[in-house]
């Protein structure tokens, strides 16, 4: 033994210790995984983890206030916006100055677009003033409080100037005030006006239609998936290919479809009339509201929820209920306490994929839901497209991705995530 110990380590066969050989080896086969891997999370980094970090800091980005008007606002720290007096000369000047910089650079008709989504008049008010600037003689003009309050009469009202100094700060909450309903005034936070609060009510909105979309697709979905996963090969086949066929359809032409479909002079109103069900004069309305949107979704959605229940219902042998009735079980209980348990992961699966799909949807909401069947991504698309107020955009998306990870943890706790499968 003591000549064994005296040998040293063990070698590996270049002549290197062999603790030391292995763990060269297992770095080198860490590094080989991990250039494997790396295309995977730089697709991930660029096209998911990157636009998550531009939103969340859009949400909260506000420097075009300091950035256009530095003088300005670093005089008005020193102004008590509770005194009830407008700010001193030294300040209008100072406005001057930046205004005149902000007018050849263009910038001052993008702040008052930023300010006016705070109080209505800010974009007309440094419009006007940009153009009457131009021709002013900073060195020889003055004093500019009278010429300010020449120009437009709100800057002589110490609201504007209280708008400037509570927007002035580089990190602004107000796009998430404004996202609940809130605002972020010079008295401090506030409810908005009853006639602008929308967004708690879309969230509302958005989120009950999507569970019942879901829960739309369970009800229409799980007796389809039975019938693929137990009935014969060439039937099953032939209805998956039904299954299937909306998805070799474009969305928007499916949308339209419905469009046509439920207009009160359209197929369904039609038909139900011909039958008697319906009185013409009666026609049911089942576009331009809630009705539409979960009518058209559910169908759009509903192979989404197939084919989950279907992988997973696939697995399920058949030998199980037949030892459950003869054991005694009637045809109803063994379904329901044999094979729908088994059934429930891919329940879950299908359940999550809907719901996560339906939260996000603008088109088919867009098209036929009409001013009761919108959703909150609608008004997203709305902020991002076309009043291009990104900061708010970007904050109603925040919002609604933590309610998305929010009822996912909720999921996980009751259900749990691991009893998700797809087959």
């Amino acid at each position: 033994m003591s000549d064994m110990t005296a040998t040293g380590p063990v070698l590996a066969a270049d002549g290197t210790p062999l603790k030391k050989s292995l763990a060269r080896a297992l770095r080198r086969e860490k590094m080989r995984a991990m250039a494997l891997i790396a295309p995977l999370l730089l697709f991930v980094l660029l096209t998911f983890i990157t636009p998550i970090g531009n939103m969340l800091f859009r949400s909260v980005k506000n420097n075009i206030v300091m950035d256009t008007l530095p003088q300005t606002i670093a005089m008005l720290g020193d102004w008590e916006a509770d005194s009830g007096t407008l700010p001193d000369e030294a300040v209008y000047a100072a406005l001057a100055r930046d205004l005149k910089v902000a007018v050849a650079e263009k910038n001052h008709t993008k702040l008052g677009s930023r300010l006016n989504y705070e109080k209505s008049g800010m974009s007309s008010l440094f419009r006007k003033t940009g153009r009457a600037i131009k021709k002013w003689d900073l060195e020889t003009d003055g004093p500019f409080a009278a010429k300010f309050a020449e120009t437009n009469k709100a800057w002589a009202d110490i609201e504007t100037w209280k708008i400037l100094k509570v927007y002035s700060p580089k990190y602004t909450p107000g796009y998430y005030l404004n996202a609940v309903d809130l605002q972020n005034s010079p008295e401090g936070i506030e409810r908005r006006a009853e006639n602008q609060r929308i967004y708690i009510k879309l969230f509302i909105r958005t989120i009950i239609l999507s569970l019942s979309i879901t829960f739309s697709c369970i009800l229409l979905g799980y007796p389809i998936a039975w019938l693929l996963a137990n009935l014969p090969m060439r039937t099953s086949n032939m209805l998956m290919i039904l299954v299937l066929l909306p998805f070799w359809t474009s969305l928007l032409v499916r949308t339209s479809a419905w469009k046509v479909l439920l207009q009160q002079q359209g197929v369904i109103n039609n038909l139900l009339v011909a039958v008697g069900i319906v009185d013409d004069a009666n026609r049911l309305a089942l576009m331009n509201n809630a009705t539409g949107t979960l009518i058209a979704m559910t169908h759009i959605l509903l192979p989404f929820m197939i084919l989950p229940m279907y992988s997973v219902m696939q697995t399920i042998q058949p030998t199980y209920l037949r030892a459950a009735k003869s054991l005694g079980a009637t045809n109803w209980t063994a379904f329901w306490r044999v094979y729908f348990p088994q059934s429930i992961p891919g329940i879950g699966a299908g359940s999550i994929l809907v719901f996560i799909l339906a939260i996000g949807y603008y088109i088919t909401p867009e098209i036929v839901g009409g001013t009761d069947g919108v959703f909150i991504s609608n008004r997203i698309a709305y902020h991002i497209s076309f009043s291009l107020n990104w900061g708010l955009g970007a904050a109603l998306g925040t919002i609604l991705l933590v309610a998305v990870l929010a009822l996912y943890y909720a999921y996980d706790k009751l259900v749990g995530i691991d009893n998700v499968k797809l087959g």
